[in-house]
C-alpha cells in the first residue's frame, strides 16, 4: 500500500473500450444491449429494485442453465481452471462487492481445483458450480491487450516523451480541505505552497513540463499517440532500440475524469462512413491523430485524465486480483456485478470470445451489469483483435454450488 494520502487505484483495464466500441461512440447510453437474449428468463432469486449502490445482490440473479449442459470446450475449460487456481489465493479472502458470494464460498472448489487434471477441466466447472444470470444477461463485451511500443529507459534522440512515476504530492483531499466526491472519498489533487488544497496539474500541463526535472521519469516513449493509447490500456511494454524490453503498469492517475476522445471525434462529425471520415476503432482515431497532428494533440488533451506508471516485473500484467492477468482468459468486470475470481460463461456472436472466462480485472470504463472486457494479451494479434472487439450475447456468472439456495433464503 503507498504512503498515508496517496491512493494507488488499478489499472485502467478496458478503458481502451472506451475509444474503440461502439457503446462509446454512440455516448455510452447503456451498458447493456436492448432487445431479448436466447433462453427463457427464469423467476428473480432476489427481487426488487436496486436501492443505494447498485449490485447483482441488489439489481435481481436468476438461476441459469445447468452447468454441465453448457457445453465446455476441452482447451478453453483447461485455460479457464489454470486461470480460476491462480486467483484462488485472493479469492477465498477478499469480500465479494456484488453481494452473492462469501469467502468460505469458494473453498471447495479452490481446494479440488489444485490437483484437478487438465484435461478432465470441463468436469471440474460441472462438478462445483451452477450458473446464474445478473439481471436479463444481456451481455456486451469488449477488448484490451498489452500493448508494445517504443520506449527506453534513458532518454535519447527519438525517445523524447517522458513517462513519469506517481508524484509524491498527488494525494487525496484531508476532511475539510475540499467537497466529497459523489462516492464519500476525498478527491485527488495537490497541495499548494500556502497550504491550500488544489487540483492537479492536467494533461496539458504535465505535457507542457509542470513535473520535468522532478526526477520522475521512468522512462521515455518515442511516439506521443502510442504513449497516449498506453495510457488507456493502463499497462504495457517499452521495446528499445537494442531488442531491451521494460514493461510498467498503471500506479494512478491525476484526479481528472477519462473523457474518450472516440466519443468528441463523433460529435465532431470525424467519425463514420462518408467520405472523408475515419473508423472509430483504435486504428481509425490513430489514423487521425496522425494525419492531422496538431488538431490531434489538442484533441488528446481534451483528456484531461493523466496516467502514472511504475514498473512491472513477473510474469505478466497483474489485475484487480493482485495475479498476472492471462490472455484468452482473463476478463474484466465491474465487481459489484461479478464477484472477482468468479469464472464467466459467455455466449457471443463473437466466435472467439465466446466459452469460459475468469473476472481478474477492474477497468474505469467497465461498468454495470453483463459489461465485459475481455484480455488478449501481447502482440500484433491481440492487438487486432482487442481493437475490433465488440460482441453481444448472454453471460452466465459460474457461483459455488448452493450459492442460489442461500441467497433464495435471505429474500
Amino acid at each position: 500500500m503507498p504512503g498515508a494520502g496517496v491512493i494507488w487505484t488499478r489499472r485502467m483495464g478496458g478503458m481502451v473500450a472506451a475509444l474503440m466500441s461502439l457503446a462509446m461512440l454512440a455516448g455510452c447510453g447503456s451498458i447493456i444491449p436492448q432487445g431479448s437474449r436466447p433462453g427463457p428468463v427464469a423467476p428473480p432469486i432476489i427481487p426488487g429494485q436496486p436501492v443505494g449502490p447498485a449490485t447483482a445482490a441488489l439489481t435481481g440473479v436468476s438461476r441459469g442453465p445447468i452447468t454441465a449442459g453448457l457445453g465446455f470446450r476441452p482447451d478453453n475449460a483447461s485455460v479457464a481452471l489454470t486461470t480460476f487456481t491462480q486467483s484462488c489465493g485472493r479469492l477465498t479472502k477478499r469480500a465479494d462487492n456484488s453481494g452473492l458470494t462469501r469467502p468460505a464460498d469458494w473453498a471447495p472448489a479452490c481446494a479440488a481445483a489444485s490437483g484437478w487434471p487438465a484435461s478432465d477441466a470441463a468436469n471440474f466447472f460441472a462438478t462445483y458450480f451452477e450458473t446464474a444470470e445478473v439481471g436479463d444477461g444481456n451481455a456486451f463485451v469488449t477488448g484490451y491487450f498489452e500493448p508494445e511500443i517504443a520506449g527506453t529507459r534513458n532518454r535519447q534522440p527519438g525517445y523524447e516523451v517522458p513517462i513519469y512515476r506517481l508524484p509524491p504530492d498527488l494525494v487525496r483531499a484531508r476532511p475539510g480541505d475540499a467537497q466529497p466526491l459523489a462516492d464519500g472519498r476525498m478527491p485527488l489533487g495537490r497541495y499548494d505552497d500556502a497550504g491550500v488544497f488544489t487540483m492537479y496539474y492536467d494533461r496539458g500541463q504535465i505535457e507542457d513540463g509542470e513535473l520535468a526535472g522532478k526526477g520522475l521519469e521512468i522512462g521515455w516513449a518515442a511516439d506521443p499517440v502510442e504513449f497516449f493509447f498506453l495510457q488507456i490500456q493502463g499497462s504495457g511494454r517499452l521495446r528499445g532500440p537494442d531488442g531491451s524490453v521494460i514493461r510498467i503498469g498503471y500506479a494512478g492517475q491525476n484526479g481528472y475524469a477519462y473523457t474518450g476522445i472516440g466519443s468528441l471525434m463523433r460529435e465532431r462529425g470525424l467519425i463514420g462512413s462518408a467520405p472523408g471520415q475515419y473508423s472509430g476503432s483504435m486504428q481509425g482515431i490513430q489514423q487521425y491523430l496522425r494525419e492531422h497532428p496538431e488538431e490531434g494533440r489538442a484533441l488528446m488533451r481534451q483528456n484531461r485524465s493523466f496516467v502514472f506508471f511504475r514498473e512491472l516485473t513477473g510474469a505478466g500484467p497483474v489485475g484487480a486480483l493482485n495475479v498476472p492477468v492471462t490472455g484468452r482468459s482473463t476478463v474484466a468486470v465491474d465487481p459489484a456485478f461479478v464477484p472477482l475470481g468468479a469464472p464467466v460463461f459467455l455466449q457471443l456472436d463473437r466466435k472467439e470470445a465466446s466459452g469460459l472466462w475468469v473476472a481478474q480485472d477492474t477497468g474505469g470504463a467497465i461498468q454495470g451489469a453483463n459489461r465485459f472486457d475481455s484480455f488478449w494479451g501481447a502482440g500484433a494479434e491481440a492487438r487486432r483483435i482487442a481493437g475490433g472487439m465488440s460482441a453481444r450475447g448472454r453471460a452466465l456468472i459460474l457461483l459455488p454450488k448452493g450459492t442460489l439456495a442461500r441467497l433464495a433464503q435471505q429474500r
